[in-house]
């Protein structure tokens, strides 16, 4: 997974670069809550560009930065989202709470 943090718009971008399961979910939630945490934004973004494959495990994760996120003062949006997990989204009701966005502009990075 990388990260990218830009100061001038306070965006957390998170660009999963993996397949979504159990295990991995619970190493992208450690890192992304600390992140949220350490730099305070007020939009988080998961770019889902390179997941091929998402279960379960990934909704939790993606709700469970929604509150986190939240708890902060921030939003989350979802960017760059697959077919297959677009109706994994969809079934589970997470885009009912969670907007998918097109892009976000890239302005100054840390």
């Amino acid at each position: 997974m990388n990260v990218k943090h830009f100061i001038e718009d306070k965006l957390l971008v998170f660009e999963i670069t993996e397949e979504l399961d159990h295990h991995v979910s619970e190493r992208i939630r450690r890192r992304a809550d600390y992140e949220i945490q350490r730099f305070m934004p007020k939009k988080v973004v998961f770019d889902f560009n390179r997941v091929v494959f998402m279960d379960s495990a990934g909704i939790g994760l993606v709700i469970g930065r929604y509150k986190t996120a939240r708890a902060f003062g921030a939003t989350l949006e979802l960017m760059n989202v697959t077919d297959k997990v677009k109706k994994m989204f969809e079934m589970s009701g997470v885009l009912k709470i969670i907007p998918i966005v097109d892009a976000y502009e890239e302005k100054i990075a840390n």
